[in-house]
């Protein structure tokens, strides 16, 4: 009689790392960040600009099914609030950053505004314009799909289409992502036991006095730690930035970049700065002077470790700082 063969199906490690990176591209491409920022924006000027530059019929279609029109259509005044979110349209549109930022579309000089959220003085003047053609081809998609099928989950999951090929073929990104998951998990690990809600690209806790701590993920740092005072009004903890890069003679600049974050963390009130390297010979006396806002550098491989002196510092600030009671290592 034979004997049945076996099968070893690997570890879908690459999905484990999507479901993270998933987490952290909502909050800062997809639908999830483009509702975030119109909560804080003046609806009617949102309104206007889309009147101005949206045929009346595209939107009306949208209406019919409840979608605001921003969705689908960018408009200048939250391109401006949130330059990443032409992140957000690109990818509804199907280009990858590669096609999309290209001379033969003139748009080489916007990428800065996805990668960085910022928009160059020199493109500012640009940003109606880049909306015009924007629309027009929002208009054409809207018009292929047609105005009975359209949906927010059917726009969502066409962005999600784009997504995928972008980080299976992206190794830099995959580390980057992949580093920041595992600080996150790291830090869940710790407040375990004090987590109320956790979705995949935050979690929020309760401490100590009762207050809400929510730990995110964020555009510029990778991780935010805020405590809410009173409803809609934070108080900024701990923002974290993560350098999962393991190339020695890139660190410096890496470093620099982490700078760059925190200065703007700092600004806005954060009150502990953190850089996490994935490099584990970095001279820190160098660091310190190439990036000052940092309050404390850690490396990836101590807190993955969850042992030694630099991970028990680790551990005993998230503790401290996020006001949670009643743990032990």
């Amino acid at each position: 009689m034979k004997s049945e063969r076996s099968f070893k199906i690997p570890i879908p490690q690459l999905q484990i790392d999507f479901s993270f990176a998933l987490g952290q591209i909502r909050s800062l491409f997809l639908q999830e960040a483009l509702s975030e920022t119109i909560k804080g924006m003046d609806i009617a000027e949102i309104d206007r600009e889309l009147a101005e530059l949206v045929p009346p019929k595209s939107l009306a279609e949208l209406a019919s099914h409840g979608i605001r029109g921003e969705i689908l259509f960018a408009v200048p005044c939250v391109l401006a609030r949130n330059p990443r979110l032409l992140g957000y349209y690109r990818l509804l549109l199907g280009f990858s950053q590669k096609a999309f930022y290209t001379a033969e579309f003139g748009l080489t000089g916007f990428k800065s505004m996805e990668d960085n959220g910022v928009i160059s003085k020199t493109k500012e003047g640009s940003l109606r314009n880049l909306c015009k053609a924007l629309v027009a081809s929002s208009c054409a998609l809207l018009d292929g799909i047609g105005a009975k099928r359209v949906s927010r989950d059917l726009l969502d999951d066409l962005t999600l289409l784009t997504v995928g090929p972008q980080l299976r073929g992206g190794a830099n990104v995959q580390k980057g992502i992949a580093g920041i998951a595992k600080v996150f998990e790291g830090i869940s690990t710790i407040v375990e036991a004090a987590i109320v809600k956790s979705a995949p690209n935050r979690m929020e806790i309760s401490n100590a006095a009762g207050r809400k701590v929510l730990i995110e993920f964020a555009a510029d740092p990778d991780i935010i730690i805020r405590e809410e005072m009173r409803k809609d009004q934070y108080r900024n903890i701990i923002a974290i930035e993560i350098k999962a890069g393991t190339d020695f003679s890139n660190i410096h600049n890496r470093i620099g970049e982490a700078e760059k974050s925190h200065q703007k963390a700092r600004a806005a009130g954060y009150v502990e700065c953190w850089t996490v390297v994935n490099v584990d010979r970095i001279d820190l006396e160098t660091a310190r002077k190439e990036s000052p806002s940092t309050n404390r550098f850690y490396r990836l491989s101590q807190i993955e470790s969850r042992t030694g002196p630099e991970y028990e510092d680790f551990y005993n600030r998230i503790i401290s700082l996020a006001g949670v009671v009643g743990l032990t290592t």
